[in-house]
């Protein structure tokens, strides 16, 4: 195999350009057969190997930098820089993670895994190469669905100003995690099908390039004038315009025509953008059929792309019934979407009511501010999000929803922990940041009918409120206990004398089983739902004062700003003199892994929890 030829960085230089097409097909076959057992992002990765391949062939690392925006698609990157043996575990705990980690390898110059950050961060390490005067290149990989975001045009208007070599590479296949949008897309689209421009240049190139002696003289005179033939043939040619000099379309599968241009590009004396053509999950048929659904995918059969394991019902599916349903209820009801309608479950409310559906980009500062305006225009708008994403739109949330009292629903999906993705997808933060803002109402359901019942409560509210839920199956334990919502009033699952268990949202379950724990041991522990952690129930907490010795608040949230910090702050000022004991993830970032593993290594399990109450006790 040729693949096997690859022990370390660079060894690619070593490959016969006849054996490329040999090492991208192996790679791919490695791929598909790797992340059928461990999950991962299989679309993206598929789509651009020969990309990877190319970069590699021209550049040399660690000493070049290549920062990938996101990072999901570097799973071949990571094969060509000597990680291919470590794939079995892919984002396990303590193996390698699904994104480039600069902890992890020289060659990984940058930690991604959130969108349209890879231009700001390359832009700094060309003024920094600049200003120590060190001798490398930078390239940013950046797609056309990350293009969307704010910062990436934020970071092209500041890169003109760079009169040295800057790359930047835009893996263009139409797609981030759903279909593209906007105009963005539509602009980049006239790019990518303006077959006219592309054979004028190569052919109008080729003939110039046969003249002797002054040939060569006239295209690159050509290239550098700012009223050249493709500003007269590609419509907009806004890079250009910019100050950033454009490169292609070229075809992101053929890889001698990408080491021609990545080698054409690097002798810019300035920022350059490489257009790529790519195909997202290129080369195994089910992801090109449905490369959202490949995207990141679970284990899954080879031979059908079929998941192994059916689960059940998801909070994310939960959620996505009941918005459908309010939909029809309710005509002002709208929904938002940051680039994720398939992966937050707005895709049902979508074909049903399109005209109520905004799907706005990798943007979610503008998503936040543009459901502010919806709210303040009479409608009742919901903006599903990832736990981790909406933290990109803090001043938003301050200043266009809480400063003005409206009422926004944020749907906050993966919050907790999220397991594999690991660091930059842990959403572990939101209970902190939400809690901080004035006019913010924060709740968490206990199992999958709380989430419903908490959506529809949440629809009707008049100010910002905030639904966290985590991610995979819903919860559908304690399916008895259903008192109706009640802003900031708790719900007592189980009295007692001794122990007194205040769990949130997905802590509800864990709480149960310390419970059980506990009554094992003769101690007698009640059980509480807290359902809001902003405002939570004071006056429940006040008649708990003189009934328990020892309460035990329970979250998926660091300590920091969470809500027992909070909950312990009001006990002690209401006069509370018995032990409270805070349950929260530690204030550090947490690494990928399965979530119950995670759970047992950041103390927050039933049996280490339990094992914390017995020590106080004693």
């Amino acid at each position: 195999m040729v693949l096997d030829k690859i022990r370390k960085e660079n060894d690619i230089k070593n490959i016969k350009p006849q054996e490329w097409k040999q090492l991208s097909e192996e790679i791919r076959n490695f791929l598909v057969e790797k992340l059928s057992k461990t999950g991962g992002h299989l679309a993206s990765n598929l789509g651009v190997v020969e990309l990877t391949m190319a970069l590699h062939l021209v550049f040399d690392l660690p000493k070049d930098k290549i920062i990938w925006d996101v990072g999901h698609q570097s799973y071949t990157h990571k094969i060509l820089t000597g990680r291919k043996d470590c794939f079995d575990n892919l984002r396990k705990y303590g193996g390698i993670s699904g994104f480039p980690k600069r902890s992890e390898s020289a060659c990984d110059s940058f930690d991604t895994g959130h969108s349209s950050t890879s231009i700001s961060a390359g832009l700094g390490m060309a003024w920094a190469r600049e200003m120590t005067g060190e001798n490398y290149h930078v390239v940013s990989v950046i797609g056309d669905g990350s293009m969307t975001g704010g910062m990436a045009f934020e970071a092209l208007n500041n890169a003109a100003a760079l009169k040295k070599n800057f790359i930047i590479v835009l893996n263009d296949n139409n797609m981030s995690i759903s279909e593209n949008v906007g105009g963005m897309s539509r602009h980049l689209s006239k790019l990518r099908t303006s077959a006219n421009y592309t054979g004028l240049k190569e052919g109008v190139q080729s003939t110039l390039e046969k003249i002797p002696v002054a040939g060569e003289r006239i295209v690159a005179g050509i290239r550098k004038t700012k009223s050249s033939i493709k500003q007269m043939v590609i419509p907009g040619m806004m890079f250009e315009e910019m100050g950033i000099m454009y490169l292609g379309p070229v075809d992101g599968h053929n890889i001698k025509a990408m080491v021609r241009t990545f080698q054409e590009a690097s002798q810019v004396p300035g920022p350059v953008l490489v257009h790529v053509l790519t195909h997202k999950g290129n080369g195994y048929e089910p992801a090109e059929r449905h490369p959202s659904r490949f995207h990141g995918t679970a284990p899954f059969d080879v031979q059908t792309g079929i998941p192994k394991d059916k689960s059940n019902p998801s909070y994310t599916d939960i959620f996505s019934t009941v918005m459908r349903k309010m939909g029809e209820r309710d005509p002002k009801v709208v929904a938002i979407t940051a680039a994720m309608s398939d992966g937050t479950g707005l895709k049902r409310f979508r074909n049903m009511f399109p005209e109520r559906f905004f799907d706005v980009g990798i943007a979610e500062e503008h998503a936040v501010t543009f459901a502010a305006g919806l709210a303040a225009g009479g409608m009742r708008p919901v903006f599903a999000v990832y736990s981790s994403f909406l933290q990109r739109a803090y001043d938003q949330l301050i200043h266009d929803v809480c400063m003005q009292n409206l009422p926004v629903v944020f749907a906050v999906d993966r919050a907790g922990l999220v397991g594999s993705d690991g660091e930059t997808h842990q959403g572990v933060f939101d209970l902190s940041y939400l809690t901080s803002m004035p006019n913010m109402t924060v709740m968490a359901p206990k199992n999958k009918w709380e989430l419903s019942d908490m959506l529809k409560f949440a629809i009707s509210f008049q100010g910002p409120i905030a639904l966290r839920y985590p991610r995979g199956e819903a919860y559908v334990g304690l399916e008895d206990y259903r008192e109706p919502i009640e802003l900031g009033k708790c719900e007592e699952i189980y009295a007692g004398s001794k122990v007194l268990l205040l769990a949130l949202g997905s802590m509800v379950a864990t709480a149960e089983k310390v419970r059980e724990n506990l009554l094992a041991e003769g101690i007698d522990a009640g059980l509480v739902n807290v359902r809001f952690a902003k405002p939570f129930d004071e006056e429940y907490l006040q008649n708990a004062m003189g009934k328990y010795q020892v309460i035990v608040t329970m979250e998926e949230n660091v300590a920091l700003g969470g809500m027992g910090e909070h909950m312990a702050c009001f006990l002690r000022r209401e006069g509370f003199e018995g032990s409270i004991l805070p349950v929260a993830i530690p204030d550090e970032f947490v690494e990928q892994g399965n979530v119950d593993t995670l759970k047992e290594m950041l103390g927050i399990d039933a049996s280490t929890i339990t094992n914390r109450i017995l020590d106080l006790i004693k």
